[in-house]
């Protein structure tokens, strides 16, 4: 591993922070974390509850850089492939713009993919011309093993969104625990739904884990769109 600080791409959601901790039980020298926090919806980025990073990046204690929308370029691309680019070329810069505050620089990425090959050939690529090393501790682990694993360590994790066949409204704001990972097989068995949602089927946010030191208290309503459904935060905070 390259001697610097390493960067965390941070979403608040599992992926990426069961990432973090592996790198922190690495002793990987994480010096901050960065969100990129896309208008609508992303091909790469994951979108919902962005803006509660700031709260779990309190509790881990690492500086949090933001990617705002107006980082993103103006003009719409329709595919994918060019928006999947264009949509990393801010987070890129913003991590040029790091590796010269870093002690001793950039050493790597932290990133929280499991099979998306369009997500990660990416990633790899922008690590090759940043000159640093890309840590993907998930990167095709088995999916339920994975789960368990992060429950195992303690993982507190919430469904913010969902969007697959299969996975109706009672998901929306459930805790993912053992038995929601049980349901969550048997439905990849029945209708092919990712067990921990890769393809965009769910959305989650962490409230609590060992890498943090205070869990996160949400409050929420629920939206329910007929196929899809996603909550809404009323309120935030970092319990007392």
């Amino acid at each position: 591993m390259s001697d610097g600080q390493w960067v965390s791409l941070f979403s608040g959601g599992k992926d990426s922070n069961w990432a973090l901790y592996r790198a922190l039980e690495e002793g990987l020298d994480v010096g901050r974390l960065l969100t990129v926090h896309p208008e609508g919806d992303s091909y790469l980025y994951h979108v919902p509850a962005t803006r509660l990073t700031g709260l779990a990046a309190e509790s881990i204690g690492i500086d949090l850089v933001d990617v705002e929308p107006d980082d993103f370029e103006a003009e719409s691309v329709t595919d994918s492939s060019a928006q999947g680019d264009a949509e990393l070329e801010p987070m890129e810069r913003a991590l040029r713009d790091l590796a010269d505050e870093l002690d001793g620089g950039l050493a790597g990425v932290t990133a929280g993919a499991i099979e998306s090959e369009y997500q990660t050939s990416r990633i790899e690529a922008m690590c090759e011309r940043l000159g640093c090393d890309l840590f993907a501790p998930l990167w095709r682990r088995d999916p339920l093993d994975l789960g368990a694993a992060m429950l195992d360590a303690g993982f507190e994790i919430t469904i913010l969104q969902v969007a697959a066949y299969g996975l109706d409204e009672s998901w929306l704001g459930r805790t993912l625990d053992y038995e929601a990972l049980d349901e969550l097989a048997t439905l990849n068995e029945e209708y092919g739904v990712h067990p921990l949602g890769e393809g965009g089927e769910f959305e989650t946010f962490v409230t609590d884990g060992p890498h943090m030191d205070r869990p996160i208290e949400l409050a929420f309503d629920t939206v329910w769109e007929g196929d899809r459904g996603h909550v809404e935060i009323t309120d935030a905070r970092l319990a007392e």
